[in-house]
């Protein structure tokens, strides 16, 4: 099971984007939980994840959760194409490669 976490402004773009990497996910019979949310509430989130994505629109917070996580959990900024196309699957294979 890997946790995947998505940040970004409100919690509300990334929405969309959780759906389709569930899909993805469940296409290829990996067991995940994803879910957004936005930057404010993503401190008590932390400790859930596994991996943390940021959305394009908040790339500026990557060292700010670099920090929180003590460099300990992977924090990637989702590509602005896969981001913009919404393409769970792309994402989703680039989260999963991190926690490998």
């Amino acid at each position: 099971m890997t946790n995947i976490l998505l940040v970004c402004s409100a919690g509300m773009s990334t929405s969309a984007l959780v759906k389709k990497m569930q899909e993805a996910a469940d296409e290829k019979g990996i067991e995940t939980t994803i879910w957004a949310v936005g930057d404010a509430q993503s401190e008590t989130e932390l400790p859930k994840a596994d991996v943390i994505c940021l959305g394009p629109q908040v790339r500026y917070l990557e060292a700010k959760m670099k920090e929180r996580v003590n460099n300990e959990k992977p924090v990637m900024v989702i590509d602005m194409a896969s981001y913009g196309m919404m393409n769970g699957k792309k994402v989703l294979e680039d989260a999963l490669a991190l926690v490998k």
